[in-house]
């Protein structure tokens, strides 16, 4: 047994060192750049043409599991909440932290966006935008939560309605206790099937790289980046200061643990996002870092799916902060004390209307149209979105994995030896080699 066995433990280390897949997401990104400007400066329309439908089919790829991802995800993770000791109390620290780093978030845009004054000298004007073709209210936002039906929601992908849906339905599992649990086996093993496919799509991530990153700059070209360097700076810089300056303060003060051993565990899914640009695709990701970092998987299975649906500190903190700030100054509207609470509440009460999908133009509209600015301010920036898409959603899934760790770690729960030891990457070892770690070792392996 044991000579068969060694063979097949040294084969996938091999492979993984020859090429590990944080390499093929960098070689992705470079090959992308460098497509990219060839069909720009050269004008190779069939390259274009080939770049986009790379980039669009990994993207539907992901965004064809978003739906039932995000049910029986939701679904699951209340019900698990019964497993684990002052539920109540743990699901409301952890909305608590989400508001706390939300407001942080904000602040730090707002902050950003008043020393830099991202819209001067820009030589755009109010007539270069135009209105978006979706836009969120908050009338929009609160009857919008409730479906008309069962059906539209999947087809439209209405992520928030899905939520309320899910959520119902494990609040009623909950309450039905033992009868239910037919179901809950069904919902389990479909979210393992789910999880399993999207695996596969997630190791197309290089090549969809390469589609995504190459369209961006085939299609805008670093002249366009240029008029908008400002502010694409603004939204790298803010995003990098809550990322990797008040993520790791508030994990070395509060939670009392090494920041770096947190983006060592946490990076696969940081990677991920910023090349997906979608905090629901990556989410099986988060959660799998998560739990390898120490925190409970009963836990995990509540907290990542909720902070994929509703935390969102790049999209719906730092980008409308700056966005807002942005768009006055380009319309030529004062900003005062009122508008900026307004910016903070909304940043924290309405960052559900992201929903986790691609992109933040719902969000940036509800927070437009409460202060009453122009909606038409959205579609200045819409031709950079992509480029700012991808270190929003980077920010979006590293705070969507630090708030577990913090709660755990407050609560007394958080497995200091595994956070202490996570280091390798879930996507450089696949989940058919931890499926079969888990079935040959008798005791846990070490994360």
């Amino acid at each position: 047994m044991s000579v068969s066995e060694t063979p097949q433990a040294q084969a996938p280390a091999k492979a993984r060192f020859k090429f590990p897949f944080w390499a093929q997401i960098v070689t992705g990104l470079v090959l992308g750049v460098l497509l990219g400007w060839l069909a720009k400066s050269q004008d190779v329309s069939w390259l274009k043409t080939t770049l986009e439908q790379v980039g669009d089919i990994f993207v539907q790829l992901l965004k064809l599991a978003v739906a039932p991802l995000v049910f029986f995800a939701i679904l699951v993770s209340i019900t698990n909440l019964r497993k684990v000791n002052n539920a109540a109390r743990l699901a409301s620290r952890t909305l608590l932290w989400f508001m706390i780093t939300s407001l942080i978030a904000v602040g730090i845009g707002l902050a950003i966006g008043l020393l830099t004054n991202p819209g001067a000298g820009t030589g755009l004007t109010p007539q270069d935008g135009k209105l978006p073709k979706h836009q969120g209210s908050w009338i929009d936002f609160l009857t919008g939560v409730v479906p008309t039906d069962i059906i539209t929601p999947f087809t439209e992908l209405n992520v928030l309605q899905i939520v309320f849906m899910a959520a119902v339905a494990g609040i009623a599992a909950l309450q039905l206790g033992s009868k239910a649990q037919p179901v809950l086996s069904l919902a389990e093993s479909v979210l393992e099937l789910l999880q399993k496919a999207l695996w596969w799509v997630i190791r197309l991530a290089p090549i969809g790289t390469v589609g995504l990153i190459g369209t961006a700059i085939a299609t805008y070209g670093w002249d366009l980046i240029g008029k908008y360097a400002t502010f694409t700076a603004d939204v790298y810089i803010g995003s990098a200061l809550v990322m990797f300056g008040v993520y790791p303060l508030l994990l070395a003060t509060v939670a009392k643990v090494n920041p770096i051993q947190f983006f060592k565990g946490a990076w696969p899914a940081i990677q991920l996002a910023f090349v997906s640009r979608s905090s629901v695709g990556t989410m099986p990701v988060t959660q799998k870092v998560t739990e390898r970092l120490g925190v409970p998987k009963e836990y995990a299975s509540f907290a990542v799916p909720f902070g994929a649906t509703t935390k969102m500190d790049g999209c719906a903190a730092i980008y409308p902060a700056l966005a807002a700030i942005f768009i006055a100054q380009i319309f030529d509207v004062q900003l005062g004390i009122k508008e900026y609470v307004l910016i903070a509440f909304v940043s924290v009460v309405g960052s559900a209307a992201t929903a986790g999908l691609t992109g933040a133009t719902v969000m940036l509209t509800l927070t437009l149209s409460t202060l009453g600015l122009p909606l038409e301010g959205v579609g200045l920036l819409m031709a950079i979105d992509p480029i700012l898409d991808m270190m929003r959603t980077a920010t979006n899934v590293a705070g969507q994995a630090v708030v577990p760790v913090i709660v755990s770690a407050r609560e007394g729960i958080l497995d200091k030896e595994a956070y202490a030891t996570a280091s390798s990457s879930p996507l450089d070892e696949s989940s058919e080699e931890h499926a079969d770690e888990r079935a040959e070792a008798p005791v846990p392996v070490a994360a």
